[in-house]
């Protein structure tokens, strides 16, 4: 991450005004906002938005990682395909990964049958996928640095034999 200090306050908190800002920097205004436009503009900042929290909503979609082997293609490796994968309406996130798998993808449906008829239809039958395994999201505990805070049981689990 660049060593600009506008950076991680804008992470901690996008919604800071510009005044807020000016004033946990030392610097005017005018310098956050040009600061702020020439980071989106160089494409450092690629966007704001806010952290939701799907139980609050009674949001019954599902969201699913999904490991996916490739077969790099000569003179592009993962990229072309990664973007490929990257551009269905279905994903969310899509990253290069060390370990068993080459990416990591991360999609959202209106409910399980979704999920399983994309990564079916869509994601398994493109050229140069090798396989796929899905793991369903049951719970979020904590999402781009925020803690999805609930009652705090104080039993302790118990241990079985």
């Amino acid at each position: 991450m660049s060593k600009d200090p506008l950076l991680p306050l804008l992470r901690a908190n996008a919604r800071y005004s510009l005044e807020q800002l000016a004033e946990m920097l030392s610097i005017s205004t005018q310098d956050v906002a040009a600061r702020m436009d020439q980071l989106e503009n160089d494409g450092t900042i690629m966007g704001y938005h806010a952290v939701i929290n799907p139980e609050c909503l009674g949001d019954q979609h599902v969201s699913a990682f999904i490991e996916v082997k490739l077969t790099p293609e000569r003179g592009g490796g993962f990229d072309r395909l990664a973007m490929r994968i990257a551009r269905f309406e279905q994903v969310v996130s899509c990253y290069l990964a060390s370990g068993g798998y080459d990416l990591m993808v991360v999609v959202e449906g209106d409910d399980l049958r979704d999920v399983a008829r994309f990564v079916s239809e869509k994601l398994s039958s493109l050229e140069g996928v090798l396989s796929t395994a899905t793991h369903f999201r049951l719970k979020t505990y904590k999402e781009n640095g925020f803690a999805f805070e609930g009652e705090e049981s104080s039993e302790r689990l118990s241990v079985a034999p």
